[in-house]
């Protein structure tokens, strides 16, 4: 058997990283949406860049495109700390046009327009992610579970609500979970035979063995009707002749302390805000607070965070709330909240079941509920939001349908973008 060291060692992960995520809204403005801060000191591509390094797969190579420049500086000065000289590293791999003069067209189209990265590194074996999803996941356990079954291709999977797989890749499986049928996002998905109110859907993460995708990737490249997607075009087109089997994500997260596997796609406002809300409480679905999977990533030097003032007319307090280095909450009140690095609140103001990005000034009488604040925003005093969802639309502001107000800077006319 091979060890589980020489399996991470010969394979060579691939996150795609460069999707806008255009349902975040003025969110990913600026900012590619792995670039998006999660969690009071994180971005969500922490997320899969840790599952590397934690897994033991620390040769990775991130795929960036849309508006990528604070992803790229959030990689160089936050992910430099890999063993270079034992050949660890994380490569940040722009868009370049490496064949033809075309832009990503799909995420299989990205990773064949990087295959000479694939030829310098010359692995065994391709792990392909997404940058974008939020979760814990150990690796190792589905190379190994790959190599055991001689698989040519392995995809990660879950079960999802029968609603919700028409979101997916959706897969058909026999007794030994070889996948027998794959539909991209199909308007009536199959459901599991024992479990009628679920799918088996696709997460996006795959093992290939390297020779197969340079082949199968060169050969979807010359093919004029393909979608150049994994999804669409690449899986489905495998299972006749290859041995391609799904691997059940629950079973990749068998050491660690949730109390059931953990994944979310924050690629809405409402997602994005859910899963930040997640976190306030007692005893939230992710645990950020394992020393066993350590979420790593940029951390800036900052001093620690205060809740200042106790007199009756204004008295600091904080409740079931994140709040990261550098904030101070200056004789406010804060209920359930993430704060990011640098927040600062003045008196008076009540934020509520909000997520406040980083750098942001928050003046006296200021009433927050609801709501995302993005980064550098300069809230004035007694301003008001996430009250009445009229009233925030009036006034520029985006209300996603499930009530959450996103507040931006050029929403309050503070051009911190302009050129010049």
């Amino acid at each position: 058997m091979v060890s589980v060291k020489n399996l991470t060692e010969q394979t060579y992960a691939l996150v795609l990283a460069g999707g806008r995520g255009s349902r975040l809204h003025q969110l990913t403005d600026w900012r590619a949406k792995p670039a998006v801060p999660f969690a009071g000191k994180f971005n969500i591509i922490d997320f899969t860049l840790s599952n590397c390094v934690n897994s033991g797969v620390r040769h990775i190579g991130v795929l960036t495109q849309y508006k990528a420049q604070s992803l790229i500086r959030h990689i160089e000065h936050g992910w430099g700390f890999l063993a270079a000289n034992l050949g660890e590293h994380v490569d940040v791999l722009p868009a370049q046009q490496q064949y033809g003069e075309q832009w990503y067209s799909g995420t299989a189209n990205a990773v064949y327009q990087n295959l000479r990265i694939l030829d310098e590194v010359n692995p065994k074996r391709v792990l392909i992610l997404a940058g974008d999803h939020i979760y814990k996941m150990d690796y190792s356990i589905m190379l190994a579970e790959h190599e055991a079954r001689s698989a040519e291709v392995t995809v990660a999977c879950l079960e999802v609500p029968l609603e919700q797989a028409c979101a997916f890749g959706v897969m058909a499986v026999d007794a030994a979970q070889r996948i027998v049928a794959f539909n991209e996002k199909p308007a009536h998905p199959q459901a599991l035979p024992d479990r009628p109110s679920h799918a088996l859907a696709s997460m996006g993460i795959y093992v290939f063995e390297t020779a197969l995708l340079i082949d199968t990737l060169v050969r979807d490249a010359a093919n004029p009707l393909s979608h150049h997607d994994f999804g669409q075009d690449i899986i489905g087109s495998l299972l006749a002749e290859h041995r391609a089997y799904a691997h059940s994500f629950k079973d990749s997260c068998v050491n660690m302390v949730e109390t059931r596997p953990y994944w979310r796609d924050v690629g809405t406002v409402d997602a994005y805000w859910d899963a930040n809300m997640d976190l306030t409480a007692v005893s939230p679905e992710l645990n950020l607070y394992d020393d066993d999977w350590p979420i790593l990533s940029l951390q800036r030097q900052l001093a620690p965070a205060k809740v200042v003032f106790e007199e009756d007319d204004r008295r600091g307090l904080a409740f079931n709330s994140l709040l990261s280095s550098g904030c101070i909450v200056s004789g406010a009140t804060v209920r359930r909240s993430v704060l990011f690095s640098k927040v600062r609140i003045g008196e008076g103001s009540l934020v509520e079941d909000s997520v406040v990005l980083p750098d942001v000034v928050i003046g006296k009488g200021v009433t927050l509920k609801c709501a995302i604040i993005d980064k550098h925003c300069r809230i004035p005093d007694g301003f008001c939001a996430g009250l009445n969802a009229d009233q925030d639309r009036a006034r520029g502001f985006h209300v996603s349908e499930g009530g959450v107000t996103l507040v931006a800077p050029g929403m309050l006319g503070q051009d911190i973008h302009r050129v010049g």
